[in-house]
């Protein structure tokens, strides 16, 4: 069967209405409600969404939350925190909440408290931060360590990669985190090139330490440490997250500097355990609890705020919206801070691999689009690219501004330009400029009448085109913290709503499936055979050199 939505009264009468409202400009609904803001906007725990600037009527809102309690995405929230195995391809539970929780109450996975196990290794890692940032612990040679490298991939490294960037403000002194994750040797190459083995420190972040391109990421990090330094030193320069023991063992790792995570974290769901180990270092264990509890925060607003008070859920309901019965094929993810840039990449993997799916919870194609590409850059910078095309292209592309309301680096002259140009976006695309008003604008600029007929019709915009903006009272680690939570929250919900498994990835298993085939073949240690002709051509071009 497809969606059990699919057809439902609650999705008809969208798409009934959907067809009704097509015509209808954003422009015209404020010029009709002086109120528009004050009722499609939402205030809480310091967090401000407006989405006045939507396509949406209170019929579609009303309509939206049929199509939320037809789904039943109370019940499967419910579940997920009750430890159901909600993703049921993999046999697991979902419970990356408990790793933020600040309640005494238990959380059960298969009969257990999982609690007393996430207190655990948060107390680990508390106490080798304190280690660190002490300079208790040196390297092999009684150095102090001053920077750090993180060897992941995917959620073992851009969660932690994205947070570390947002915090930069909250960074502790004379320790620095660095990043690898790219396969290719430039990655590893240009950060070594940096940092002397004597005073670094690396953190391998692997789940089953079996992850190809971490691991030999990891064992170029270790020639490179041991050239220098001698065998012995790698368990005072390697430390690892990780549940396999043997292997971190067997990489030369001392296993009481191994810190534990489970099966039911998924791994874009994973900052909030261990794996966010680099981003503690960088910015101490007591900004990385508050963090945590921004997270909690995140969790006790989307489990009780009433469902028309609900950022995640609005946030969910209007993507179904635009995607589902407007038509938008992408999202446009624009904060406007240079310290939440890596932001649009977290949420590609975060929203694309959980609902970047057709096949729905009961193994049957879905019969209707999921999720949108998501893609972005931070404000400015990306008015001197992009914007032309969301402005006059023609495109359905809503957009999400991010912005805060103090800066956290306050350089005089920056933030409230900033600000300005953010809220002119949203304003300029949802407005336009009609024709008659592009020609007003360049009489009044003093153009010749010929000129104006010229230019004027390239200076039209057709606006309408939706936009929400979030804004923060700052960027701080509780209000990150908020922030990540509040799109995990959103992905759930659309997943519900879209009748996916969303915490699953068969479609990336499946290329590293090839590629184990390929490499062999490229290395030149078996035969080319049984391949497509262009990847046996492309082999055989490699192999040539």
């Amino acid at each position: 069967m497809t969606n059990p939505l699919l057809g439902s009264p609650a999705w008809n009468a969208l798409s009934d209405h959907a067809a009704a409202t097509r015509d209808v400009q954003v422009r015209d609904l404020f010029a009709a409600d002086v109120r528009r803001f004050d009722m499609f906007s939402i205030t809480a725990d310091g967090l401000l969404l407006d989405y006045s600037k939507q396509r949406v009527t209170a019929d579609t809102l009303r309509l939206l939350r049929e199509l939320w309690a037809a789904a039943g995405v109370p019940g499967m929230y419910a579940r997920m925190r009750a430890g159901e195995e909600i993703n049921h391809t993999e046999h697991r539970a979902v419970l990356h909440h408990a790793l933020r929780s600040q309640s005494e109450t238990p959380v059960m996975c298969d009969g257990r408290d999982v609690m007393p196990g996430v207190r655990r290794v948060l107390d680990h890692m508390r106490g080798f931060c304190d280690a660190i940032h002490s300079r208790r612990w040196r390297g092999a040679g009684g150095d102090v360590i001053t920077d750090i490298v993180s060897i992941g991939i995917g959620g073992s490294d851009l969660g932690p990669r994205m947070a570390t960037q947002a915090l930069a403000a909250h960074h502790v002194r004379n320790v620095r985190v660095h990043y690898v994750a790219n396969l290719d040797g430039a990655d590893l190459a240009t950060t070594l090139a940096m940092l002397l083995p004597r005073t670094t420190l690396f953190v391998i972040a692997s789940k089953t330490f079996t992850t190809q391109e971490t691991m030999q990421n990891a064992r170029s990090a270790r020639a490179w440490l041991t050239a220098a330094l001698g065998e012995a030193a790698v368990a005072r320069h390697f430390v690892a997250v990780s549940t396999h023991l043997a292997e971190v063992a067997a990489f030369g790792i001392d296993t009481a500097n191994a810190f534990e995570f489970w099966d039911w974290v998924g791994g874009r769901f994973s900052l909030w355990s261990a794996i966010g180990l680099p981003l503690a270092l960088a910015i101490g264990f007591e900004n990385f609890s508050r963090l945590l509890e921004g997270g909690a925060a995140m969790d006790r607003h989307f489990d009780t705020a009433p469902l028309e008070e609900n950022l995640p859920a609005t946030l969910a309901l209007l993507d179904v919206w635009n995607g589902n019965f407007l038509g938008a094929e992408s999202r446009a993810v624009l904060p406007y801070s240079n310290s939440l840039g890596l932001l649009p990449r977290y949420l590609q993997q975060l929203e694309m691999e959980s609902n970047g799916k057709a096949v729905g919870r009961d193994g049957r194609p879905v019969g209707h689009a999921t999720s949108p590409v998501v893609w972005g850059e931070p404000g400015t910078n990306g008015q001197h690219a992009f914007y032309q095309l969301i402005h006059q292209s023609g495109k359905l592309i809503p957009c999400e501004f991010i912005a805060a309301r103090a800066a956290d680096f306050p350089l005089p002259g920056h933030h409230a330009k900033l600000l300005a140009n953010c809220f002119a976006q949203s304003e300029a695309l949802m407005r336009g400029r009609t024709l008659d008003e592009a020609r007003a604008g360049l009489a009044a600029a003093g153009r010749p009448a010929a000129e104006i007929e010229l230019l004027a019709p390239y200076q039209m915009f057709p606006g309408n085109q939706p936009s929400t903006t979030l804004l923060l009272p700052a960027i701080t680690p509780f209000t990150v913290g908020q922030l990540i939570a509040l799109y995990e929250h959103k992905t759930f919900a659309l997943g519900a709503l879209w009748h996916l498994n969303s915490f699953d990835q068969w479609g990336v298993e499946y290329g590293k499936q090839l590629a184990a085939r390929l490499l062999p073949m490229i290395e030149g240690k078996t035969v080319v055979q049984d391949l497509d002709a262009s990847t046996a051509g492309l082999i055989a071009a490699c192999r040539k050199t």
